[in-house]
């Protein structure tokens, strides 16, 4: 069964293709008019943010600490910026009319932020993982990462502070809430 655990670093990898794949389509609608156009973007938009939350706390407080204690704490304190700037974005994009020309705007900065994100985790950070951890911790870190996934907050909450230890006591809280919310409005159903 172990062989069929995926490490942390492909549970990650595959999280940031299937935001890519998200932003693709997204982009593929700029400019697009009309009803139809309005709900896919924001049913695409509100899978985004449920998709990099989940995946922002799981790395905050699951493979951060690990990586600062093992790999740099320079490179772990630099990843929860990312996250913090990312999530004010998140923020402002939340609830935003697609058809609002804003909303392009700060996508536009949204994917930018994540882009950067995601090619300084895959370029270095990973690559320094795989150096300093043994298969046996890739793969256990990749088994909290999907543990918290499932109890992780769905939507942004850039005023609770990033640090592991206040993510992990009030994930689920806000976790259960933000489900309670999303169960309520249909949001992150898929139309």
């Amino acid at each position: 069964m172990a062989d069929q655990q995926r490490d942390v670093i492909e549970i990650l990898e595959h999280d940031h293709r299937e935001v890519e794949e998200m932003f693709a389509e997204l982009e593929s609608l700029r400019g697009a008019t009309g009803d139809d156009a309005g709900v896919r973007r924001r049913d695409l938009m509100d899978r985004v943010t449920i998709e990099l939350v989940r995946h922002s706390v799981a790395e905050e407080t699951q493979v951060y600490p690990a990586v600062k204690n093992k790999v740099s704490a320079e490179e772990a304190e630099r990843a929860k910026q990312e996250h913090a700037e990312a999530e004010e974005t998140l923020q402002r994009l939340d609830g935003m009319d697609p058809h609002d020309p804003s909303f392009d705007e700060e996508l536009a900065t949204l994917m930018r932020e994540i882009r950067e994100h995601i090619a300084e985790e895959e370029g270095e950070m990973f690559a320094h993982m795989r150096q300093v951890f043994s298969h046996e911790e890739l793969l256990e870190l990749g088994s909290e990462v999907e543990s918290v996934k499932k109890f992780a907050p769905t939507r942004p909450h850039p005023s609770v502070p990033n640090e592991p230890g206040v993510r992990t006591a009030l994930g689920p809280v806000a976790g259960l809430f933000d489900r309670m919310r999303d169960a309520v409005s249909g949001r992150g159903t898929d139309g």
